[in-house]
């Protein structure tokens, strides 16, 4: 007997996970086309495998149809190759279904371009854990660390080029058994699919060599978390980039500053969405190197968006590697979904003609809530219940995403916190090492 190569068409969900359906290779050029089934109840489906208390029920069709732009296909070894397509779901007379997080990221790359006729340039860092007890001890940003799991990096980074990834750098982080890998930036819609397909790489590459890898938010609260650091510039139609100005507030464009302001004064209701898991809120605390108030940084790695360093000496080198970077985000989080928040808030910075505020440069921890009152600043929500009541609760935010949007978010997102009812923070962090 002679196995059938498969494809495997995808969706990357509300809960962050890749689901959906494989076929025979050889049909490819038809499912390019025709897709394959997939019903909308599958939306309630939580990270624990629960289902939300939705509007669907047993009714309904949709389609899920593969882009050919999306495309992954790597062998590890004499296994058969792993092949898969990201694609987006559609109701069978071919219109976007609304809670599509691919095409929700589209309608928000759209109004970035509409109103302010530049494309985003993004790229998403990322962390993980190695589960299991590390081998050796005390290996922050080590040498022996990096060692111990060669084969691995140096397998992951030809995967991530072998799918046509930009593979920039990989390194043993501050944490036991925890990795940072780094890829090159993409445009659009392509930044988030890359991201997807990193994560699914990246396990796909330690599963074939013996380990298991975790994006968890966070595995202890005694030690480090996983952050996903999203990266962004601008490009006009020109292809020229419209993020820097020298003689602007750390080196901010008004296109820049506008759309960071946006995402600072929304940065509290879209962390339902970048930061959506229960235990996110362990790690989005101070001195975490991670984010816990709505304020900009220049070079401040405690801030939730940062100016980013550059390298560069001439002008136009400098225009081209400027960036800004969204910092409370977590691998719990879908990435398109993710980046269609972040590029919503900071349109909506645009359309309202707002000015980014004067970087950071203390602890605001040490500030009592009305002197960062005084200042704008607000605490993000120390819960996930927190996060979505704030989401819910702004009109302006919710105006983003298609009717009943949010009310569907939210009973997805009350299912996965009643599955931990009762847990205490280590079951809960045991939970979606595993489920993540």
């Amino acid at each position: 007997m002679t196995p059938t190569p498969l494809i495997f068409a995808a969706t990357c969900d509300l809960a962050g996970k890749v689901r959906g359906k494989a076929f025979p290779s050889d049909q490819l050029e038809k499912r390019l086309k025709r897709g394959v089934g997939w019903t909308p109840t599958n939306v309630m489906i939580n990270c624990f495998d629960g289902i939300g208390d939705g509007p669907f029920g047993a009714l309904g069709d949709l389609l899920l149809i593969p882009d050919a732009d999306a495309e992954a296909r790597v062998r590890f070894g004499d296994e058969p190759a792993e092949h898969f397509l990201l694609g987006d779901i559609v109701t069978l007379d071919g219109a976007p279904w609304d809670f599509c997080t691919r095409s929700l990221l589209k309608s928000a790359l759209d109004r970035l371009h509409a109103v302010a006729g530049v494309r985003l340039i993004a790229a998403f860092e990322h962390e993980f854990q190695l589960k299991g007890d590390p081998a050796v001890a005390n290996q922050a940003y080590g040498h022996e660390g990096f060692e111990l799991h060669r084969a691995l990096c140096e397998t992951l980074m030809g995967a991530l080029g072998e799918a046509g990834l930009i593979p920039d750098s990989i390194m043993k982080e501050y944490g036991p058994n925890q990795y940072e890998v780094v890829i090159g930036p993409e445009a659009g819609l392509r930044a988030a699919d890359a991201a997807v397909i990193l994560r699914e790489l990246t396990r796909s590459t330690a599963r074939a060599l013996g380990e298991t890898a975790t994006f968890t938010p966070i595995r202890d609260v005694a030690s480090v978390g996983n952050g996903v650091h999203v990266h962004m510039s601008f490009l006009d139609d020109a292809g020229e980039p419209v993020g820097y100005d020298a003689d602007g507030p750390g080196g901010m464009s008004d296109l820049t500053s506008a759309f960071a302001a946006g995402v600072l004064k929304y940065l509290d209701t879209i962390v339902a969405l970048t930061a959506p898991s229960v235990i996110s809120y362990e790690r989005l605390t101070p001195h975490r190197w991670s984010a816990a108030y709505n304020n900009l940084g220049l070079r401040d790695r405690e801030a939730s968006l940062r100016v980013c360093p550059v390298t560069a000496k001439d002008p136009a080198s400098i225009a081209r590697q400027f960036n800004i970077e969204y910092r409370a985000a977590d691998a719990a989080a879908c990435p398109h979904l993710a980046l269609a928040a972040i590029v919503h808030a900071g349109v909506q910075g645009i359309e309202d003609g707002l000015t980014a505020p004067a970087p950071t440069e203390e602890d605001l921890s040490l500030l009592s809530p009305e002197a960062l009152a005084a200042r704008g600043f607000i605490r993000l929500p120390t819960t996930l219940q927190a996060a979505l009541d704030r989401f819910e609760a702004s009109p302006v935010a919710t105006g983003w995403f298609p009717d009943g949007f949010a009310a569907v978010y939210r009973a997805h997102k009350q299912a996965e916190i009643a599955h931990l009812d009762g847990m205490d923070t280590a079951a809960r962090c045991a939970a979606y090492e595993a489920a993540y």
